[in-house]
């Protein structure tokens, strides 16, 4: 089924991230991950994709697993920046032999694409969200970035350019983590007086420790709201402690977003169930959905 057809019942949707594991080992674990969240019913599982031009394949493999031996419904990540078209042309003649049929489509990060690799013909997203509108068969959505996108000079300079991609015919957004839902209003305020009406599915991820923290801040440019930071500060070292305080903070995160109209969530699981399985079970019991 396309996500998309989930999104136009108008219940709450919930989803799941993970990433394409580069060992046996990883491989293991995620499948075990993949198990445990399965018993939660989630509307999706997306599956992430490098930009470094290699990782689409196991990507494209890695969805194909969840879908045909998980029986999860999946939604592949295809980043442009290192591709030709033609490429791209081939690994969705790979997502539709295995019958999946939700792609996010990005641009990627150029940082990740080495000089030699950045043959492809594509620079921003909203080309690539066109190609594969054309192709057809495709429930296509795209990025945002609730904070702006670190590139952008201005949240309203980004917005235009958003207003692209949804032009182009990105039929729904999921946003870059944040951890201040203000944050999300404000640009869904924004978002809707610059034409944009597509949902928008907010995207949440327990902070499990003050150096993942300094990572966010520094890389993602996320801003981390003051009870956020002192809580990581006092619970960092303490294991349990710090579970605790994250998966209760992302908790009610959720639940104030869910409140406020949010379609539904989308959590990051870094290929692990037990915050996602915590925050999903308390969002659950605190919200009617």
């Amino acid at each position: 089924m396309k996500f998309t057809e989930r999104l136009k019942t108008g219940k709450k949707v919930f989803s799941f991230e993970f990433y394409p594991p580069k060992t046996a080992e990883d491989t293991a674990k995620l499948f075990a991950t993949a198990l445990e969240l399965m018993k939660l019913s989630p509307d999706f599982v997306s599956v992430t994709n490098s930009s470094s031009g290699v990782a689409p394949y196991r990507t494209v493999a890695l969805c194909g697993v969840l879908k045909a031996q998980f029986g999860l419904e999946v939604v592949a990540h295809l980043t442009c920046l290192a591709h030709t078209k033609s490429e791209i042309a081939g690994i969705c003649g790979g997502l539709v032999k295995m019958d999946i049929t939700n792609i996010l489509a990005l641009r990627g990060d150029p940082h990740n694409v080495e000089a030699d690799a950045r043959r492809s013909d594509y620079s921003h997203a909203s080309q690539l969200i066109a190609d594969l509108k054309k192709t057809g068969g495709f429930a296509v959505g795209g990025a945002c970035y609730p904070e702006k996108h670190p590139e952008a000079p201005s949240l309203d300079a980004d917005i235009a350019r958003l207003k692209e991609k949804v032009d182009a015919g990105a039929e729904y957004l999921i946003t870059q983590l944040f951890f201040d839902n203000a944050f999300y209003f404000r640009f869904l305020e924004k978002a809707a007086a610059a034409g944009i009406s597509v949902p928008v599915l907010p995207g949440l991820m327990p902070l499990t420790g003050y150096k993942q923290m300094q990572n966010f801040t520094k890389l993602m440019q996320v801003g981390i709201p003051d009870a956020l930071r002192k809580g990581i500060e006092r619970w960092d070292g303490d294991k349990d402690g710090m579970f605790k305080f994250s998966v209760d903070y992302a908790s009610a995160q959720a639940a104030e977003l869910l409140k406020g109209g949010a379609p539904g969530l989308h959590l990051y699981t870094l290929n692990r169930s037990r915050a996602a399985i915590a925050i999903l079970k308390n969002v659950r019991t605190d919200v009617a959905v």
